[in-house]
């Protein structure tokens, strides 16, 4: 385990206030990101308001995440110390369903997809999301950023035209519809300064 700031979300609708959470040791086949900036989508302000439900708390949101990894276990074969990833809005999911055979993991009946944070993974512990320090990702769940796109802009898992499954990188086939973003009606909840990225630290 590995302790890292964070800022949470305490309890809903309440600001979010600088913590440390606990970051579980890398696995077999984990990748340890160190996390450059976060997006703030508009599902996050949802989430923390529990506009869509019940929620987990504290949480720690972030969904749209980019940064380097720091540190990869003994069995992961995509990426390197070094390189540059992003990871989107879920980090598991049951890998076995016809669903995740044909790489639309968001749509797993075998359990269901395991949300980057609000959600419980499969051990039952709380996930959390990209506002803090570091994250540790399945390599399965995490994607490559490109060369030609700067380290000032975070992935955009939500932005129109973009693939909603992270290993459509591998070349595992997705949906042809797409959703518009919800990023498009992101309000000043959060300090408007920081609407477009989260930096950490």
């Amino acid at each position: 385990m590995t302790t890292v700031a964070a800022y949470a979300v305490p309890a809903a609708k309440a600001p979010l206030a600088r913590t440390t959470i606990e970051r579980r040791a890398v696995g077999e086949h984990d990748v340890l990101i160190d996390i450059a900036f976060a997006g703030i989508c508009h599902s996050d302000i949802h989430q923390a308001q529990e506009g869509w439900g019940e929620a987990i708390f504290p949480m720690v949101p972030g969904h749209e995440i980019a940064g380097v990894v720091s540190e990869a276990g003994p069995g992961v074969t995509r990426y390197r110390v070094g390189d540059r990833v992003g990871v989107g809005c879920m980090v598991d999911s049951c890998r076995q369903c016809e669903n995740c055979a044909a790489g639309r993991e968001q749509y797993c009946t075998g359990g269901g997809m395991v949300g980057t944070y609000n959600a419980l993974d499969r051990n039952g512990e709380p996930t959390y999301g990209g506002y803090a320090e570091k994250i540790v990702v399945d390599e399965g769940y995490v994607v490559r950023v490109p060369d030609g796109i700067p380290s000032t802009r975070p992935p955009r898992c939500c932005a129109p035209a973009s693939p909603c499954t992270p290993r459509s990188s591998a070349g595992a086939p997705v949906p042809a519809r797409r959703s518009r973003s919800s990023a498009w009606a992101a309000s000043a909840t959060w300090a408007s300064r920081s609407r477009t990225r989260w930096a950490p630290r």
